[in-house]
């Protein structure tokens, strides 16, 4: 005989009832993906790239695993499209990307900028303009450039600070916000 609650609904039921209502939820807990691992936790990143029309919307960490297949999905798609070179991103960004995401409690897609950058290609840059560190977290595969044309740069930037796991550059007058997961430090305007 099964064990029954006095709503007529097993055990079983009411717990995977719960399930999955905390997998529903999760997405929710926007900065909280460490409290959430083993309990349903999902995470979710969302861009497009001008620069070469691709798009990718796409869970890529499920119950506290990477999904391989889907980070070199990722790692492909924010590839230096100048020399169409890939490096393994940093896990850590893309997390701090999507916990960002999520703050801003937004369902546009981010516009990938810059992710990897070649050193031929990070040099050129720096040549060009004196914003570009010699040594830049996205010759590592550890940064972001991301737009949003729902949020300002100054949301954007809020919201990954509140990450507090890496470093968040304001690029107003470009409208757009540096991601990576160095050391916790803010700058621009």
């Amino acid at each position: 005989m099964a064990d029954t609650t006095k709503f007529g609904m097993t055990r079983r039921g009411l717990l995977g009832a719960f399930a999955s209502t905390v997998l529903i939820a999760a997405p929710t807990y926007s900065n909280a993906f460490g409290l959430l691992r083993g309990a349903g936790d999902i995470r979710r990143v969302r861009m497009y790239s001008g620069r070469t029309g691709e798009s990718l919307d796409t869970i890529y960490w499920i119950e506290g695993e990477y999904i391989p297949e889907v980070m070199k999905e990722i790692n492909h798609f924010m590839r230096d499209w100048r020399s169409d070179a890939t490096v393994k991103m940093d896990a850590r960004t893309v997390d701090i990307m999507a916990a960002a995401h999520r703050l801003m409690d937004v369902s546009e897609p981010y516009m990938l900028l810059s992710g990897y950058r070649s050193p031929q290609t990070n040099a050129m840059l720096r040549s060009k303009s004196r914003a570009v560190a010699k040594n830049s977290l996205h010759m590592k595969g550890q940064a972001a450039d991301l737009r949003l044309k729902s949020r300002s740069v100054g949301q954007m930037a809020k919201a990954a600070s509140a990450c507090a796991s890496g470093g968040v550059g304001k690029y107003s007058r470009s409208n757009f916000v540096h991601m990576d997961c160095g050391p916790v430090r803010a700058w621009g305007g």
